[in-house]
């Protein structure tokens, strides 16, 4: 399988071609895209923005996170979950973020299904953990779904999860850790690696 060549980053050194469209985006890639996550409520934010980038591009919520985070109360899904048809009118009232009502419906819904979750599972991190693959993947960067991301969105379904398609699911794996796709010869790659060997997993 043919890797996905690196680009010289603005310091020299050798990333992810994807990164280097926006300072933004290298921003991401070099701080978050790829490092562990444990922390419920930064993994319950990106399965919501995973389902609000579809059909539009990861550097457009990227953009519009701080909104999102703004609209919805930080992501506090206990919150979201009790929100009613007046948050559904605020939000799609609010030009900051991506108004499209399904996706805003799948939010609240998936705060109530997260709570549910949390009560057999102990935690949000511990069910997706499960997922995490057993041996590192042949060819990083290439992959757009796997096994256990169509193993995490059958189950998320099956538990009443919307938009949690099986692409969508591994773009979320890539971002929460849970598998390490920087390109072979990027020069985050390494620091990915050691941070998901020191990783406490839930």
């Amino acid at each position: 399988m043919t890797h996905p060549p690196t680009l010289s980053g603005p310091d020299g050194r050798p990333r992810c071609p994807w990164c280097l469209a926006t300072p933004e985006y290298l921003r991401y890639h070099d701080t978050e895209w790829g490092f562990p996550v444990s922390d419920d409520r930064r993994l319950f934010e990106k399965l919501c923005l995973e389902g609000f980038q579809s059909g539009l591009s990861w550097r457009t919520i990227l953009e519009k996170r701080e909104n999102f985070r703004a609209a919805f109360h930080g992501f506090d899904f206990a919150r979201i979950a009790a929100y009613t048809e007046d948050d559904v009118s605020r939000l799609m009232q609010d030009a900051g973020i991506v108004r499209h009502k399904g996706k805003i419906a799948a939010v609240i819904n998936n705060a109530r299904r997260a709570l549910e979750l949390i009560q057999t599972e102990s935690s949000l991190a511990a069910f997706v953990w499960q997922f995490e693959p057993k041996e590192a993947a042949a060819d990083p960067g290439v992959a757009t779904t796997s096994p256990e991301s169509i193993a995490l969105s059958r189950e998320l379904k099956k538990r009443g999860w919307k938009f949690v398609g099986p692409t969508t699911m591994y773009s979320f794996m890539q971002a929460m850790g849970l598998v390490n796709d920087h390109a072979p010869g990027c020069v985050q790659r390494g620091e990915v690696e050691r941070a998901r060997q020191a990783f406490q997993r839930p």
